[in-house]
């Protein structure tokens, strides 16, 4: 498996991450979520949307909390979009945050059986946690923005982020 030593890091110390990076251009690998009902969903299942991919380590913490809510709010702005937040949370943990939060316009789906992290090459090794990241892939699959955060404790570049949604961005940014 390959793996990025020091490619984030959490209130400054450096941390690895395994699996292979995906980069803009590629073609979205498919993963196995499971929803909050406990069903599994295949992100192939999205195809023909864009999909605003949002990576958190946990809902439970303050910034994952931050993320997830400005991207409910900017979800019901964007049409045919997509946006999936997924972390290694138990279903039960994301459902109860969604309630928690009246978060109704993005879809969290649980890694916490699955190997999201290493297909996608933002899971974080010895901690078990997805790193901060937002891809955004197109209707035909491919990945057309990246953004790995670079320390944890950041809120991602939303400005950015919405801006590759709507295809002004160059992709290429990374922060």
């Amino acid at each position: 498996m390959a793996e990025r030593n020091g490619a984030i890091t959490m209130k400054g110390n450096p941390l690895t991450l395994t699996g292979h990076e995906i980069k803009v251009g590629d073609n979205a690998p498919d993963a196995t979520l499971v929803a909050n009902d406990l069903s599994e969903v295949k992100l192939t299942s999205f195809k023909g949307k864009k999909i605003v991919l949002s990576v958190v380590p946990s809902l439970d913490t303050p910034v994952c909390d931050l993320q997830t809510k400005r991207f409910n709010k900017e979800a019901s702005n964007l049409k045919d979009v997509v946006v999936l937040t997924v972390s290694k949370d138990l279903p039960f943990a994301q459902k109860r945050w969604c309630g928690a939060a009246g978060a109704t316009a993005v879809k969290t789906l649980s890694d916490f059986r699955g190997n999201f992290g290493e297909t996608y090459g933002v899971l974080i090794k010895g901690l078990g946690l997805l790193a901060r990241c937002v891809f955004v892939i197109d209707e035909k699959f491919q990945v057309t923005y990246v953004q790995l955060v670079k320390e944890v404790a950041s809120e991602p570049n939303y400005d950015e982020v919405l801006k590759a949604v709507k295809g002004e961005a160059c992709g290429c940014e990374h922060h």
